[in-house]
């Protein structure tokens, strides 16, 4: 008997806004929508392919009251695959992420950066040709 990570649950304030900007970091589209939740992914989930085989998580984005407190346990970890990582960072800050400081210090391979509800997240070494 096995598992399948089938979903990564992010708490937050707005999920329908929240999905929009994930929507554009990783050209996901909106697979579900319910009151308070948003569910976006590459591809719409079935029972018979995730049974099958390890398919791609889908994230959730729920609405719950509280703020965050504190820094990620868990982050997201993005790679660019057409481009610089300098051209993605100036992507993303555009569609309204910002720059963080968790204490990386200024001599690393990646950039921290803070979604529009402030949950971090990195951008790692490009995977363009």
């Amino acid at each position: 008997m096995t598992s399948r990570f089938t979903e990564l649950t992010v708490d937050c304030h707005d999920p329908e806004g929240l999905a929009a900007f994930w929507c554009e970091v990783l050209d996901f589209e909106v697979i579900d929508r319910g009151e308070g939740k948003d569910e976006i992914g590459s591809w719409v989930p079935a029972v018979e392919d995730v049974r099958a085989r390890q398919m791609p998580p889908t994230l959730v984005f729920i609405q719950v009251p509280e703020g965050r407190s504190v820094k990620n346990r868990l982050h997201l970890d993005v790679s660019p695959v057409d481009g610089s990582t300098e051209d993605e960072v100036t992507r993303l800050l555009g569609l309204g992420a910002t720059r963080a400081d968790v204490g990386q210090g200024p001599d690393r391979n990646w950039v921290v950066m803070a979604d529009p509800e402030g949950n971090e997240f990195c951008v790692l070494r490009t995977l363009a040709p």
